[in-house]
Parts: structure tokens; C-alpha cells; sequence
């Protein structure tokens, strides 16, 4: 286990760095016409510039480059690097250039707006580079027995599909000013909080550097935003998550350690689920965009975009607090418990009327524009997006599902 004040390191250089980078990145933006224009699917009533992934890729990558640079020069041991040989970490190695390719992808996008195909093929690609470099999920513990599973080649196809679907459910909640970065910063602070005490530094290590760069972007980001991260961003969180969370797995990974990351991401996982079950009853193709996300709905019911993001930021937390408190229990007591998450979640869900579109027989059926959302609000759809309230000049990213 590494001392906090070398987590604290990393964190603050890529925090800093971050700040630094923002300014650049985004007046790099403006020169070269990288902006999102207010149309029928933005909630920004005016021009803003993206491409703020590259900031936040560039401090991760700062936060990174110290701890290598403080394990060659002997300043601490940590994980980049065997003790003994001093050889380089492949795995680590291999998630950087991951990590940097899908960061590639999402710049390509935010400049040229690839088609749906193209970005899964490039997350595909990422995941690959991840998971043939060795950051695999290969084994798991069947539940109250000493039963192990052994994946064989069958893990290199789950890990790829675990992490480009962990890419796009941060890619399709990112519709509010400040809402994908500061989600990941939650997920990522109770990723640490979990791989910190099981003692894996190298996902202890990537979470803390993950936090420090999401909270180093809300600087720019949160509401009135004057920046977005674009899919570059968005795609580069979602990606990264998904690593750490496998990162930190242990050999023999028990179907708890397999279930936090997704009762952490829970949120915009059902927010992915519904937009996906929405585009299926309503006979859509499931990539075309629709205005009937999570964020859509709040700002719908007459949320600010600041409370809108503070609902989902409270409701990350809860899942996450749960996640970290359900991992240090044991017996049918963690599954019982993992079981209230789930019916909380549903509860509030339903309070806030996000289940209506996703439990009526048709999300938008022909001829009739009137879903429910407890029986009188009109569901949204694609053509409707435009009508969304710009609360308090609203500039929200919406491109999230392009």
C-alpha cells in the first residue's frame, strides 16, 4: 500500500494540469470552429467550444508521468514498474495506449461527427489494445461457494464488450453542464476508496489521478459551462472507468467485485437501459438520438440545470456510499443489501418519473405525440429536444448519443 501523501501527488498534478490546459484546449477550439452550436438536440443557447477531453486526457496522462518518473528515480515503489527488474508494467503500458486511441476517436468526432459505426469500431479498438495488453476479467468466484470460473478465451470478448459499454453509458448521460465529469469523479472516488484498501495501487493510482482531472475540468464545466468535453472526453471516462473497475479486481474475482462497478455506474447505466428499451418499443433505431434521457426529464419537470445535476450527483453518491459499505459485509446480509440499493433506486426513479417512457407499452407511438410520465407528460422524442427549458442560460453538451 502506497502513502497518501503520493497519492496526493498525482492528484494534484493532474488536477493542476488540467486547470492549466483548459484555457488552451479551448481557445485551440475556437480558432479551428470546434464548437457545439445550439440546434434541436442542445440545451446551450449559445456557441461553445469542446474538445475538453484532450485537457482532461493530457492532466491524467500528468498525473501518470509522475508516478513513473517518481518510481525510476526511486522517490517511491509503486506499480509502473517490478521491483526487482525495474521492468516496465505491460498491462499499464497497454491501458495508456488505450486509452490514448479512443482519445483519438472522440477527437476525430468532435471535429468531423463520425458516424455511429465508426466510434464502435474505434471503442472496439481501445478495448482491445486494453485487454490484449492484459487487463482482463478471467476468472470469478460463484456465490456462496469456493466454485471458481475460469473464462479461458471467452474473456478477452466480455472484457471488450464490459469496456466499450462502460464508454458509452458515460458518452450518453453527458447532456448537462458538469453532469459526465463530476459522475465519474464520484464512481472514480469510490473505486479508490475499495482498491486502496485491497491494496491495488495500480487501480488506487489511476482512480485518484481519474478524480483529479474530472475535478480539475468542473473548474470550466459545471453550470454555465464554458467548455465541453465532447466525445472525446466522455468516451475517455467512460473507457477509463471501466479499466480501473478491472483493475482492481482481485485474481479470483467474487460476483460482488463484479457487481460494484455497476451498482457505482448505476445511474447512467439506467439511464442507458431506458434509453435503449424507449427505442426498441418505439421502433427506433437504438443509436438514434432521443431527448428522453435522465437530465431531459428533470429539466422537463422545471429542475434548473444546476438542481437537475445535483438530483444525479446525490443519487450517484447513494449508489456508490451503498457499493463501498456493501463490499465490507459478508454473507446473504451483502446480497439482502444489494437488493434495498436496487429497490431505493427504482423508488426514486419513479418518483422522478423516469420510468414512464420505459413501462408504457410504446415510448412514441404512431400517430399519438402523448407518452405518459404518470399519466400527463408528453414524452420526448428526437424532434422535440429543441423545447427543452434553457434554465438559467442553459449550455449543456446534449450530444451524447450521436
Amino acid at each position: 500500500m502506497l502513502n497518501w501523501w503520493h497519492y496526493l501527488s498525482v492528484f494534484l498534478v493532474a488536477l493542476i494540469v488540467t486547470v492549466l490546459l483548459v484555457p488552451v484546449v479551448k481557445r485551440v477550439a475556437i480558432h479551428f470552429n470546434i464548437m457545439d452550436y445550439p440546434g434541436t438536440r442542445r440545451i446551450n443557447t449559445k456557441p461553445i467550444p469542446r474538445l475538453g477531453g484532450v485537457a482532461i486526457f493530457i492532466g491524467i496522462l500528468a498525473g501518470l508521468a509522475l508516478e513513473w518518473l517518481g518510481e525510476n528515480l526511486g522517490w517511491w515503489i509503486g506499480p509502473f514498474f517490478d521491483i526487482v527488474t525495474l521492468a516496465p508494467n505491460v498491462k499499464l503500458i497497454g491501458v495508456v495506449c488505450g486509452l490514448a486511441f479512443i482519445v483519438i476517436v472522440g477527437v476525430v468526432d468532435d471535429v468531423r461527427s463520425l458516424p455511429p459505426w465508426a466510434k464502435v469500431v474505434g471503442q472496439v479498438i481501445s478495448a482491445c489494445i486494453i485487454a490484449f495488453t492484459g487487463t482482463l476479467l478471467g476468472t470469478f468466484k460463484v456465490p456462496f461457494t469456493n466454485m471458481v470460473v475460469d473464462l479461458g478465451y471467452w474473456a478477452y470478448p466480455i472484457t471488450i464488450i464490459y469496456l466499450v459499454a462502460f464508454a458509452n453509458i458515460i458518452n450518453l448521460i453527458d447532456g448537462l453542464d458538469g453532469l459526465a465529469a463530476g459522475i465519474t469523479g464520484i464512481a472514480a472516488i469510490s473505486l479508490f476508496c475499495l482498491t486502496f484498501g485491497l491494496g491495488r495501487n495500480e487501480a488506487a493510482l489511476a482512480a485518484i489521478i481519474l478524480v483529479g482531472a474530472c475535478i480539475g475540468f468542473l473548474f470550466y464545466n459545471f453550470h454555465p459551462a464554458s467548455i465541453f468535453m465532447g466525445d472525446s472526453g466522455s468516451l475517455l471516462l467512460g473507457i477509463m472507468l471501466g479499466t480501473i473497475s478491472l483493475l482492481g479486481a482481485t485474481r479470483f474475482a467474487s460476483v460482488t467485485a463484479l457487481a460494484v462497478p455497476l451498482i457505482i455506474a448505476g445511474v447512467p447505466l439506467l439511464d442507458t437501459f431506458g434509453a435503449i428499451i424507449r427505442r426498441i418499443r418505439g421502433h427506433q433505431p437504438i443509436q438514434v438520438a432521443d431527448a428522453g434521457h435522465i437530465h431531459h426529464r428533470l429539466l422537463r419537470r422545471g429542475f434548473s440545470q444546476r438542481k437537475a445535476v445535483s438530483i444525479i450527483y446525490a443519487w450517484t453518491a447513494f449508489l456508490c456510499i451503498g457499493a463501498v459499505v456493501m463490499w465490507n459485509m459478508s454473507g446473504l446480509i451483502k446480497y439482502i443489501f444489494l437488493v434495498v440499493m436496487l429497490v431505493v433506486s427504482a423508488i426514486i426513479a419513479h418518483a422522478l418519473g423516469l420510468l414512464g417512457p420505459v413501462l408504457t407499452h410504446h415510448y412514441y407511438p404512431e400517430g399519438d405525440r402523448q407518452g405518459t410520465d404518470e399519466g400527463t407528460e408528453e414524452v420526448p422524442t428526437a424532434d422535440d429536444a429543441g423545447e427543452l427549458p434553457a434554465s438559467e442560460g442553459a449550455s449543456a453538451d446534449t450530444d451524447d448519443d450521436e
